[in-house]
């Protein structure tokens, strides 16, 4: 098991890609604090881990106390910290005309002020192992489409934030820091936002090829399977970079072939 005895902390786990990759851990051997908002939900994914794997922190990451409150979970828990995987986001619709300041102030805060302040929380309990670091970032911050510009905005400022820790903290005391950016994912909240808009239950199952060249979107547990590797000591000294996951080159793609479209995210 490649995080065997390895504490990991994955913040927004209750759901999505978060919940994906706790349980990922779990599965190679790893302790977990669990985290996010959904009470009901985060209590069934602790019995499902067990609790001898896991340990359940709800709270609002837009409360200053929130990065160190994880941090002492995990140290109260299991008594070390060596990993941290910055999931959570706020996630949300604008343009310049409709997002006013404290919306954009709101998803930089929540996407990429609060996963540097959970590091530098964690910090010192990660430099004493040579820790790693992971933000769950999004391809939308090469650009972003053209309603998400404030959430594509956050995502390309979290990805500077890696970039820089991840050269800084590698050489300092060898922490890790990279990041995903997984393009199209199936998840609950995706699945839920689809049916909002007017699809049908199995609207994800015929997709043009233009969106999805597989004929389906990808499935949390393909982020998990990256993320196990780049939490785990076969990765070795690999920091500072940013892995897109998505089934086509998000930059530089050749002109597709299909234009059909489907109703926006």
């Amino acid at each position: 098991m490649r995080l065997e005895n390895k504490v990991v902390l994955v913040t927004g786990s209750c759901t999505g890609i978060g919940k994906a990759i706790a349980k990922r851990c779990v599965a190679e051997g790893a302790k977990v604090v669990i985290h996010g908002l959904e009470q009901e939900l985060g209590e069934k994914l602790l019995v499902e881990m067990g609790v001898e794997n896991a340990t359940l922190v709800i709270h609002e990451l837009a409360d200053e106390e929130a990065p160190r409150r994880l941090v002492e979970a995990a140290i109260g828990a299991f008594g070390k910290l060596d990993a941290v995987v910055n999931n959570a986001a706020q996630v949300g619709t604008g343009n310049i005309r409709d997002t006013d300041g404290k919306w954009f102030r709101r998803m930089l805060e929540i996407n990429c002020v609060v996963p540097y302040l959970i590091i530098r929380a964690a910090l010192p309990h990660l430099e004493k192992t040579g820790g790693s670091v992971i933000n769950i970032g999004s391809v939308n911050a090469y650009s972003g489409e053209p309603n998400l510009m404030p959430y594509s905005v956050s995502k390309g400022a979290l990805m500077t934030l890696t970039r820089n820790l991840g050269d800084t903290l590698m050489r300092e005391n060898g922490v890790r820091v990279n990041q995903i950016n997984p393009g199209w994912v199936l998840t609950e909240n995706e699945t839920k936002r689809k049916r909002e808009h007017g699809l049908n239950e199995e609207w994800y199952a015929d997709l043009p090829k233009v969106y999805a060249p597989a004929g389906r979107i990808l499935w949390p547990k393909e982020i998990a399977a990256c993320a196990a590797w780049l939490l785990a000591d076969e990765c070795g000294p690999i920091s500072g970079q940013v892995f897109d996951l998505e089934q086509h080159p998000f930059i530089g793609r050749n002109p597709p072939k299909d234009s059909t479209t489907i109703p926006t995210k």
